[in-house]
Formats: C-alpha cells, structure tokens, sequence
C-alpha cells in the first residue's frame, strides 16, 4: 500500500470514528474543503512533511502513528469541531461585548 493510498484510509477511518463530516475534519485539519477531499480519496498525489504532521496532530497523534501499520485504539481530535451553520451565526453576532454596568 502506497503511502498516499494509507493516508487517505486513514483520514476517512478516523473522521468516520469521530463522527465528523468531510466539511468539519477540514476545518478541523486547517485546511480548504476541497484540499481535505483530495487527501482523503487519495487524489493528492504529493504533500510536504508539515501537512503529514498537521493531519497526525489534529487526531492527537505523532506523524510515525499516523502512517504506521496500525491506527492507535485511542485518537482524540484536538479540538471541539463546530458545525459550519452554527459556526457561521456565530460570526454573524459578532463578538461578546461584556454589558456596561455603569449605564444602568
């Protein structure tokens, strides 16, 4: 199995695992959609070491983890992912303004 061929199985198993979206383990990779979709149906047929790490680190684990033989038992994403619609009423809202005390 070539390596960009066990780097797309990979990302698939572990999104499926973690119950992610193609959408959400973008974002939660850092990268565009459409690069995520490359990656994970093996179409990307180059990418430099920092993106190996980058995928490894978003599951919490070390690049020679991510492209061994064996996926570890326990992966944990490094972060809570949003879903887009709700990230995106988020931004709408603007950020949190603490209230004014003195006014009142």
């Amino acid at each position: 199995m070539s390596l960009i061929v066990t780097i797309a199985s990979r990302l698939c198993e572990l999104r499926v695992r973690h119950g992610l979206t193609q959408e959400e383990a973008a974002e939660l990779v850092g990268v565009s959609m459409r690069f995520y979709q490359l990656l994970e149906s093996g179409r990307k047929k180059q990418m430099w070491l920092e993106t190996v790490e980058r995928l490894a680190a978003s599951y919490g684990m070390e690049p020679w983890q991510f492209i061994g033989p064996e996926l570890p038992v326990h992966t944990k994403p490094k972060t809570k992912v949003i879903g887009s619609s709700i990230h995106y009423q988020r931004l709408r809202k603007g950020p949190y303004r603490k209230p004014n005390l003195k006014d009142s």
